[in-house]
């Protein structure tokens, strides 16, 4: 048996003289018609064919109505005379009709779509472009989610109303220089270049208006970029051609020991005040040189056939997805430490483990190692020092301590010593732990104050 047919035809992005002789010729000779909407400008020739206008006044969303058009159409396809509906949509059939969607999916019809020119054809026309070659997307601006991805150029449809177009201006960064095409094709066609701030501005968006944003560079294509790079110095650089992921541990190590300085030294400035511009500029050159570390090894297990930078990024989302039910899930958390603890709780049953204590590295710096020890003891129930009893466990500690009369030497120092002198530094590593006090930051600071007190001394003693 013969399916009923949709045949959906597209007025065009303007008046009628884009409609094509094929879709007028459908739509005045059809027993059964019908406009999705009159509320455009090639519609003016067809007052006699019915609309779906006043449906909109009492549907609840879009989805809603879309829905109840489809529905609709199927049910007068299948009582057409000649088992065909012609329904008329603005622009193409096939460009941001969710009507032709739904129907699509409908098993009781079949949709033949009829070609129509479309918004692409006249915004790439007005921008004299070809979207294949500069690789054009077409993007929904009612579509969920952050902000915008990059490359450009992108159009940006359904941008209705100027308060559509400040939330699209809220998904790019501030300063984009954003086209608006309004009306292309008619009289009063406008195109106006607008920053991304001042979008909302535009007061006459309408449902003929939409957004080119020529370039937007985000982190996608940033990295990107630089996956790239590094495969022209694997292929073209000597040096790195050598390296293994043996041979570039001890870079790692560094340059995370590089981007923990010039972090520790952006916090102590901006504590209290704005870090100046050298320091910005330092931290964002020292995690820039961690992150190519971490691309050199990816583009390695690339070249291995093991990983790459897309699935270490994926994997470490799809793992931290799954340690924060709370975040993706149904979960219901009350407050930071619970977060903690249920982490842990995930982190045994996702690895397998047996104790909290696994996989930590033991060659951590012994303040940080035991720090993370502390706080691993509080997960599991074992109830940390009060800071007061602490501080003066520490006091006592360092009251009972022997010292010699002389200062030993250095060739005889040792970690081997009386207990009170572990009494006293874990004292005061709980006491500090209570106070949320980085012992080992605080160490390092205090180091780079003392490193400039002997520069100093030694530029007395030359002067």
């Amino acid at each position: 048996m013969t399916k009923p047919v949709i045949r959906v035809v597209g007025l065009g992005p303007a008046d009628d003289s884009l409609l094509t002789p094929r879709s007028r010729s459908f739509i005045e000779s059809s027993p059964v018609v019908r406009l999705r909407t009159r509320v455009h400008p090639g519609a003016v020739s067809f007052e006699q064919v019915a609309s779906y206008d006043e449906w909109y006044d009492d549907a609840t969303s879009f989805d809603e109505l879309y829905r109840a058009i489809a529905t609709d159409l199927v049910t007068l396809a299948t009582k057409s005379p000649n088992g065909e509906v012609v329904y008329v949509v603005p622009g193409s059939p096939v460009v941001a009709e969710r009507t032709v969607e739904i129907l699509q999916n409908r098993d009781e019809v079949s949709v033949i779509c009829e070609p129509a020119v479309s918004v692409i054809d006249v915004a790439c026309a007005a921008m004299g472009c070809d979207p294949m070659a500069v690789e054009l997307r077409v993007v929904d601006a009612l579509s969920p989610g952050g902000p915008l991805r990059g490359p450009g150029p992108l159009l940006v449809l359904q941008t209705y109303a100027p308060e559509v177009l400040a939330v699209t201006a809220a998904r790019l960064p501030p300063e984009t220089p954003v086209v608006v095409l309004h009306h292309l094709g008619l009289a009063d066609q406008m195109i106006v270049t607008l920053s991304a701030r001042n979008l909302a501005t535009f007061t006459q968006a309408d449902h003929l208006t939409s957004l080119w944003v020529d370039g937007l560079r985000t982190a996608g294509v940033a990295v990107d970029d630089l996956v790239d790079f590094m495969r022209t110095l694997r292929e073209q650089c000597p040096w790195d051609q050598e390296q293994t992921h043996g041979s570039l541990t001890r870079h790692l190590l560094e340059e995370a020991y590089e981007a923990l300085d010039a972090l520790e030294e952006f916090v102590r400035q901006s504590d209290g005040s704005d870090a100046d511009e050298v320091t910005v500029q330092h931290v964002e050159e020292e995690l820039g040189d961690l992150l190519f570390q971490i691309i050199f090894h990816a583009e390695l297990g690339d070249e291995e056939g093991l990983f790459n930078f897309a699935t270490i990024a994926d994997a470490v989302r799809d793992k931290l997805t799954f340690r924060h039910p709370h975040v993706f899930g149904d979960v219901t958390v009350e407050g930071s430490n619970d977060v903690a603890s249920r982490w842990e709780v995930l982190k045994k049953a996702e690895k397998g483990r047996q104790s909290v204590t696994e996989g930590i590295a033991w060659e951590l710096p012994a303040l940080t190692l035991y720090s993370k020890l502390l706080r691993k003891a509080g997960l599991v129930g074992l109830t940390p020092s009060i800071g007061s009893d602490a501080r003066t466990r520490a006091a006592q500690a360092l009251a009972a301590l022997t010292l010699p009369a002389d200062a030993v030497l250095d060739a005889a120092s040792s970690s081997t010593a009386s207990r009170e002198w572990g009494d006293a530094l874990t004292a005061i590593l709980e006491a500090a732990n209570w106070s949320g006090v980085d012992l080992e930051g605080l160490l390092r600071a205090r180091a780079v104050e003392l490193r400039d007190s002997i520069r100093s001394a030694e530029d007395e003693r030359t002067s």
